[in-house]
């Protein structure tokens, strides 16, 4: 046996159904009997229940065997497997549920206490040492002066070139000012 090719995804979730992935995808497709894919963790290729029944079952036609190192072997081998391959899938998928729930729990929690939640950093503020936003002294200066010249009629590009503002940014701190 040779070692034909190596493909690594960084960066991308195991949610991604394998044939949605850049290079899942085309891996999958050109496949043929014989083959060997093997992959480190079950739950790194796969984090839905249905991914993984889908997933095998076409290479498996094909003559392709699929060997999971964390499951100790070819799980595309009989329907003992395939049952194994089932419960785990079901575990991935419900691990995939907590962590999206803790997540959402974290951001709620960081929301409640004010904590700034990642992206652009608004204009007039700056990341505090605990992860805060504190306000950006000369910016909030800056945020009542963009506002009078929005009052008298001036055009957003006039104001961003006056202000050495970014236009974007300065549409942004025009709408929260309407909310």
């Amino acid at each position: 046996m040779t070692l034909d090719e190596i493909v690594v995804e960084e960066g991308v979730s195991g949610f991604m159904p394998v044939s949605e992935r850049a290079k899942g995808g085309v891996l999958f497709v050109k496949l043929k009997a014989g083959d060997v894919v093997i992959a480190p963790k079950f739950d790194c290729l796969f984090r839905s229940l249905l991914d993984p029944l889908r997933v095998v079952e076409d290479p498996k036609k094909r003559g392709v065997s699929l060997y999971l190192l964390d499951l100790g072997g070819d799980i595309s081998g009989n329907g003992l497997s395939k049952l194994f391959q089932t419960l785990a899938a079901a575990f991935a998928e419900a691990e995939r549920d907590r962590i999206r729930e803790r997540i959402g729990q974290v951001k709620a929690d960081q929301k409640a206490r004010g904590r700034y939640l990642g992206g652009g950093r608004p204009f007039g503020f700056q990341l505090g040492a605990d992860g805060d936003l504190v306000p950006h002294e000369d910016e909030q200066k800056a945020i009542p002066q963009m506002r009078r010249l929005r009052a008298k009629g001036t055009s957003l590009r006039a104001i961003s070139q006056a202000m050495q503002v970014n236009h974007d940014g300065v549409a942004r701190v025009l709408r929260a000012a309407e909310i």
